[in-house]
């Protein structure tokens, strides 16, 4: 059902990955790379982990199977799994959108779980992985590349002090800027002068359980929109767009802030107020992901407005993408050329989300009259006409990016991508899309294989080949050949498997999902994301080389 085990990887390198920012994106690298049995050294300047509020709550199913697969299932177990979006204007149901499904995956669409609980999580999987090593109050001050390593100056507790890296990867987060300065990285783009209050509120409130609200102009804020997130705990996050003037600590005093909560709650619901806090919004974007050994990660390389949760999710899709060039250029499988693709990708993502949600704002607060009023009749219209609805920006949410144009991917001329899918449906079944998932029925000899094991739950798709370069085939024949080939193009010890669809019950959805075709081989990269069909097997060496960065 699978190849066989290759041969022990080589030593560990000389010098451990130097990772910046403990929070989720950075944890979230550490553990990936210590999943590989890399090393790594996680610096942060604070001297502890602040856990106020529920800041980044809302993860999408791709995030929590790179989250179970790095060891922490619990983020996906313990979230509050909402499967509705809903839209009002005013107090008119405009639309929902229930959250597709491609493949069967057993994991949920989408979980709410406050950052803080996550990073808990992520923590206490830290302290059990012995090759992370963790340094509260250590502040990046400088680097300089060298041949073979990075050195990091920083200043801590003891004074300053240097660490070593075979490579720095920096998820310093939104206030990162000392960081970019010294990589000399510049990070244009736009700050909203809008204000946003949030407020974690408890409270019961029956059948708001699993389903997200956006509320356009509703009387309770009139010409402005709010938005609320159900949470563990019958916890609730209340989102209200506030003038630019509004000042919290006068709301606490006067009343204000309860008077707005009885609003959304009604007169006669207790309520307590967890967290409370105001905000504005960026769109940037960094000038470079990647400067020689230095590569950036999450809030440090981009931000985004919340609106369609695409700023962690986006995150730890930076870091999941990296990783596994990083791992491969370390053993040795791979030219440092091939982290050059790590920037192409993820800045593509990147951009995509910036188009994605700087259009949800301009939507949701005009920058002109002009524009006002023409929201106003699209909003009025949407009451009664489909074709309105479907013009209605409430936030597109997060999604796992298609790297239809990168250097690692073999296009198929017969499936020429189509552009980005419709609102709440998946993208086309074209190479660079990430695997549908589904939970597999399998027997005792495949999980006898201490390789394969179940992340979260039942045997899934994605357990077989997270990690490791792998051909998914449908006939024993083509998993013969398959082997041959990747046994004659892989390096001496680069994790890789063969995975014949046709013998594992359950594997039905992912073939579906693909759009398979008899004898179709497809290519899957060791983040899940696809990187060729072959049919026959027609071209997969080269399609095997070209995920590794070489030619032919």
């Amino acid at each position: 059902m699978t190849s066989a085990a290759p041969p022990p990887p080589p030593p560990p390198p000389a010098h451990p990955v130097v990772v910046v920012g403990n929070g989720p994106v950075g944890q979230t690298a550490a553990l990936l790379l210590a999943r590989h049995g890399i090393p790594v050294v996680l610096l942060d300047g604070r001297s502890r982990r602040d856990p106020e509020g529920s800041k980044a709550i809302c993860q999408q199913r791709d995030v929590l199977d790179v989250w179970a697969w790095a060891g922490v299932p619990q983020i996906a177990e313990e979230g509050l799994t909402w499967t509705r979006a809903r839209t009002f204007y005013r107090t008119h149901e405009l639309f929902s959108v229930d959250l597709p499904d491609p493949g069967a995956s057993p994991m949920p669409p989408f979980v709410n779980i406050s950052q803080s609980r996550t990073e808990e999580l992520l923590d206490e999987r830290i302290a059990r992985e012995p090759l992370v090593e963790v340094r509260w109050g250590w502040t990046v001050e400088d680097r300089q590349d060298h041949d073979t390593h990075v050195r990091v100056r920083c200043s801590t507790p003891h004074g300053p002090d240097d660490v070593d890296g075979s490579y720095l990867v920096a998820c310093g987060g939104a206030r990162g800027s000392a960081l970019r300065t010294a990589l000399d990285v510049t990070f244009p783009g736009r700050t909203f002068d809008e204000a946003f209050l949030i407020c974690d509120i408890r409270a019961d409130l029956p059948g708001w359980e699993s389903e997200r609200r956006f509320y356009f102009d509703p009387t309770w804020n009139p010409g402005r929109q709010v938005l609320i997130h159900p949470c563990p705990g019958s916890v609730h996050r209340i989102d209200w767009q506030v003038d630019p003037t509004f000042d919290l600590h006068v709301a606490r005093r006067d009343g204000s802030l309860d008077q707005r909560i009885q609003q959304v709650l009604g007169p006669d619901v207790p309520y307590e107020v967890v967290w409370s806090s105001v905000y504005r919004f960026h769109a940037r974007l960094a000038s470079h992901f990647r400067v020689g050994r230095a590569l950036l990660a999450g809030d440090v390389a981009h931000l985004v407005s919340p609106f369609g949760a695409r700023g962690l999710n986006s995150g730890v899709g930076d870091v999941d993408n990296l990783v596994w060039k990083l791992v491969a250029v370390l053993r040795g499988w791979a030219e440092d050329s091939l982290l050059d693709s790590y920037e192409v990708e993820r800045r593509a993502a990147a951009r995509e989300n910036l188009e994605v949600t700087t259009a949800t704002m301009d939507f949701l607060v005009p920058r002109t009259p002009a524009a006002a009023e023409a929201r106003h009749t699209l909003l009025t219209a949407a009451v009664h006409d489909e074709a309105a609805r479907d013009r209605v920006d409430s936030g597109r949410l997060a999604e796992p990016f298609w790297y239809v144009d990168s250097p690692l991917t073999t296009p198929d001329p017969s499936r020429p991508w189509p552009g980005r899918p419709p609102r709440g449906e998946p993208p086309a079944p074209v190479p660079g899309v990430v695997l549908p998932d589904a939970a597999l029925q399998v027997d005792d000899a495949l999980l006898a294989d201490p390789e394969v094991r179940p992340t979260i739950g039942r045997l899934r798709m994605r357990d077989l080949v997270r990690g490791r370069l792998s051909l998914l085939v449908d006939s024993a024949e083509a998993a013969a050949a398959a082997r041959r080939t990747l046994d004659e193009t892989l390096p001496a010890g680069a994790p890789r498997t063969v995975v014949d669809l046709s013998t594992l019950p359950g594997a039905e959805a992912v073939m579906a999902g693909l759009a398979w075709e008899e004898g179709d081989w497809w290519l899957v990269r060791p983040d899940a994301h696809t990187a060729a069909r072959l049919p026959g097997g027609e071209g997969a060496a080269e399609a095997v080389a070209r995920v590794l960065g070489r030619r032919g």
